[in-house]
């Protein structure tokens, strides 16, 4: 299996399978003399954490952080700092329980990856599903700890905006509310009535979708570059390598499609001496570049594959049958994808702002 790596001059390769010992990730790219403890990455690392409420899957990974290599510490430094070679990371898988998906071995759950892993590889991991398991996002998250801390000055914040059909109140937007309720959403209310629906979802044993933003504060305008480096063409990439991922739009997206050109235009003026936009339809990003405004970036989550509802499919050998998927699931995906989004938009800038470093000083 190729293609396991995310970036350019920050790269991330990612390692290892959901029912594995271990899943990790090899951070090359890193620059030196950067303060960077395993502390540092645990704290974004248990935001994703399964486990931590009934709207989660129950499988209780501790997701312990180990830095293998590529930081260094003696008197000198004043503690551990990176020596700029390449940073791995290790997490240690302790709660399988791959005789769940012993009912599933030779069908395909539809809505899946198990069809398309076995039809390009002639061979796939059911217990757990493998690489393509959401299990594999934990590495990306703790890539990602590390990345923000190359762009000082940039908040990344990520929400969950919609939960199956319910959307929040954007009026209500609170963003101390996100850390104060399970669902990371900026509106209480909506909060409350995504706790009754999803748990309505979670009892009949099946799932939902939702829709996440992220948000990057602090950009200076000039990262990105046109073409075929374009900033937002990036980060929607970044966006759709998250599992389960089937949508992306950045500032106004599709729905600048009912706008009018006067509608759509962020019109500028000069407020101290410098260029202000009067809205932000484009996202902060136009041309591919960023405009300082701040970056908006929204994504789809399809609903959880694995459910309780039984199914129609095909078996590896030909045969129609019927399948029910056992075992601990999250019947929101979209609640865990919040911080892997966050982690993929500092992947990005970490590597654009190394490349626009490089290019124009």
């Amino acid at each position: 299996m190729s293609h396991n790596t995310f970036g350019h001059l920050f790269r991330v390769t990612t390692f290892g399978e959901s029912h594995g010992p271990a899943i990790g990730c090899i951070v090359d790219g890193c620059p030196p003399n950067i303060p960077l403890t395993a502390d540092h990455i645990q704290a974004f690392l248990d935001k994703r954490r399964p486990g931590q409420s009934r709207f989660t899957t129950q499988r209780q990974e501790p997701d312990q952080v180990r830095i293998m290599s590529g930081v260094f510490e003696d008197e000198r430094t004043g503690g551990p700092v990176t020596t700029g070679t390449p940073i791995m990371l290790m997490i240690e898988n302790v709660d399988q329980r791959s005789k769940d998906y012993a009912d599933i071995r030779d069908k395909f759950r539809p809505g899946h990856a198990d069809f398309t892993y076995q039809a390009k590889y002639g061979v796939r991991d059911y217990k757990g599903g493998g690489r393509s398991s959401a299990r594999e996002t934990a590495a990306r998250v703790a890539a990602g700890a590390i990345a923000r801390k190359i762009v000082p000055g940039v908040t990344i914040r990520g929400a969950l905006i919609q939960m199956g059909s319910h959307k929040i109140d954007r009026t209500n937007w609170d963003w101390t509310e996100v850390d104060r309720n399970p669902f990371f959403t900026p509106d209480a209310r909506a909060a409350k009535s995504f706790e009754e629906y999803l748990d309505g979802i979670r009892k009949s044993g099946s799932s939902c979708g939702a829709v996440i933003e992220v948000t990057a504060s602090g950009v200076p305008a000039g990262w990105g570059a046109p073409i075929y480096a374009k900033l937002d063409q990036e980060l929607a990439a970044a966006m759709m390598s998250i599992n389960a991922v089937k949508g992306v739009e950045i500032g106004a997206g599709f729905a600048s499609a009912a706008l009018s050109g006067e509608q759509n235009a962020d019109e500028i003026r000069m407020h101290h001496g410098k260029p202000e936009f009067l809205s932000n339809h484009a996202g902060g990003i136009l041309g591919g570049i960023s405009t300082g405004q701040d970056i908006v970036v929204r994504f789809a989550v399809k609903p959880t594959s694995s459910i309780l509802s039984t199914r129609k499919t095909v078996t590896s050998g030909g045969e129609e049958t019927d399948v029910m998927t056992k075992g601990r699931h999250d019947p929101c995906v979209g609640i865990r994808a919040v911080p892997v989004g966050e982690a993929m938009m500092a992947i990005v800038l970490a590597d654009q702002f190394l490349r626009h470093r490089g290019q124009v000083g």
